[in-house]
């Protein structure tokens, strides 16, 4: 079991103020296979995103109801975002592109709102509907622009997150870093994925690599801070988290970065 450490309550900090949604670290061992990936759920999911939407339905109020059932689209996902609720939210997004039948870079935004609900919703099982539904919007908006390479990279993290088959995701994203390994949003995918697997070796270097290329890239100053603190080199810790605060100006993040450097400080 792994103890949870601070600079991931700072990360959740940071993700209210800066946007950023986390991978938290799995509080399991994992397997000391020299793969860079996750497991890929092997179960039979039968459910679909319509039967989460319509639970959902089920639990509002009548007033709720009206406002949840409107004929504008635009209300209705504004509505479920308003509500917190960014996986049903997505669902109507994909209607409305639907609807107009399907602009390139909103078939990706569709596929981006489902991707980024999965670290929002409170019942695991639906993950698995969310991550399938994204995939099928990237593909859908790479059959218009097939040359997108970020689109590739979030198809491709799909399959690593969030099918039976990781290792199809993981040769995707490898075949892109052969021609584009400079790709920040590429490096930090496979950053990530180290993290969730706890190769924190691996993800140190991704993350440095991710910093060399954006120099200001605050939330990866973060997890490397917190890659840092798993792997005990608490110095190189503090080192990030100052980097981090040096590079927002959000009050908030600065004070619990600080707090927790002073305290990091202390102990060391």
């Amino acid at each position: 079991m792994i103890k949870v450490k601070k600079t991931q309550l700072i990360l959740v900090v940071a993700a209210v103020v800066l946007f950023v949604l986390l991978y938290f670290v799995p509080k399991h061992s994992p397997d000391n296979s020299e793969k860079e990936t996750l497991t890929g759920s092997k179960e039979d999911h039968s459910e679909t995103i319509e039967s989460f939407v319509n639970s959902s339905k089920s639990n509002l109020t009548a007033e709720q109801k009206t406002l949840a059932e409107q004929k504008n689209l635009d209300s209705v996902i504004a509505f479920w975002d308003k509500n917190k609720r960014p996986d049903i939210a997505s669902f109507y997004f994909e209607k409305k592109v639907i609807a107009n039948k399907g602009p390139v870079l909103d078939w990706f935004k569709a596929g981006d709102r489902y991707y980024y609900s999965v670290r929002f919703i409170k019942d695991p099982s639906e993950q698995p509907v969310l991550y399938t539904s994204a995939i099928r919007c990237y593909e859908n908006g790479l059959k218009l622009d097939p040359n997108n390479t970020e689109a590739k990279i979030m198809l491709a993290s799909c399959f690593v997150e969030g099918s039976a088959d990781p290792m199809k995701g993981i040769s995707m994203l490898r075949e892109i870093e052969k021609t584009d390994s400079n790709n920040v949003t590429l490096q930090m995918n496979f950053a990530l994925f180290s993290v969730r697997s706890q190769q924190w070796d691996r993800a140190i270097k991704r993350f440095e690599k991710v910093i060399r290329l954006d120099t200001n890239y605050v939330e990866a100053y973060l997890y490397l801070a917190n890659a840092y603190e798993q792997s005990g080199q608490i110095s190189k810790t503090i080192e990030m988290l100052e980097k981090a605060k040096s590079r927002t100006d959000d009050p908030m993040a600065k004070e619990e970065m600080e707090k927790y450097i002073q305290e990091l400080k202390t102990k060391n």
